[in-house]
């Protein structure tokens, strides 16, 4: 296995552990405000959008990069 591909595991495991981590402090957030249900909703729209949408960059570059670009 060369170095490239055991840096991309790593960042990928990486980049999981750190959305856990993420989503775990929106619900401890959500837990402390005592939120409710629609407020933890919302914390969990409103603050989960941001890694959403770094996820979904990481997804689109790979779906480009391994179909040789569009």
């Amino acid at each position: 296995m060369r170095l490239a591909e055991v840096e991309a595991i790593a960042l990928n495991i990486g980049l999981l552990v750190f959305a856990g981590f993420i989503f775990f402090i929106i619900y401890d957030l959500a837990k402390k405000s005592k939120a409710g249900k629609f407020g933890t909703f919302i914390l969990f729209l409103a603050l989960g959008l941001g890694l959403a949408a770094f996820l979904i960059k990481n997804i689109i570059v790979f779906v480009m990069d391994s179909n040789g670009g569009l």
